[in-house]
């Protein structure tokens, strides 16, 4: 009977051993899926912070600052424009899927190779 008693009590001992070992795994891992979760909304902050940043970066207005004081760029009026009339025979070789640029005789002699 002593043997039993001994035994029983080496199983309720080890049993205790076993839930403080699992309650304290418990603890920990509800620890790290706490500051996981923390992590997760400091980022989700972060992440909408930088959009609402990103969208007024790319204002049209503050890019055409940016491209006016950087880019010395200007806006395209009718005194500064050229235009360029396009001859007769490059417009139908464009019409017909062709390349509108016209070979010389050399070119053409060396098999299309300029």
């Amino acid at each position: 009977m002593a043997r039993v008693n001994l035994l029983l009590f080496v199983l309720v001992l080890g049993s205790a051993l076993y839930l403080v070992r699992t309650q304290y795994e418990s603890r920990q891992l509800y620890t790290a899926l706490d500051r996981a979760h923390s992590e997760a909304r400091r980022l989700d902050t972060e992440h909408d912070r930088l959009q609402v940043e990103k969208r007024a970066q790319a204002t049209p207005l503050r890019v055409e600052a940016l491209a006016r004081a950087q880019l010395n760029m200007r806006s395209a009026t009718p005194a500064i424009t050229r235009y360029i009339s396009m001859p007769e025979a490059a417009a139908a070789a464009l019409a017909a899927g062709q390349s509108p640029v016209a070979r010389t005789p050399a070119a053409s002699a060396a098999g299309g190779q300029p």
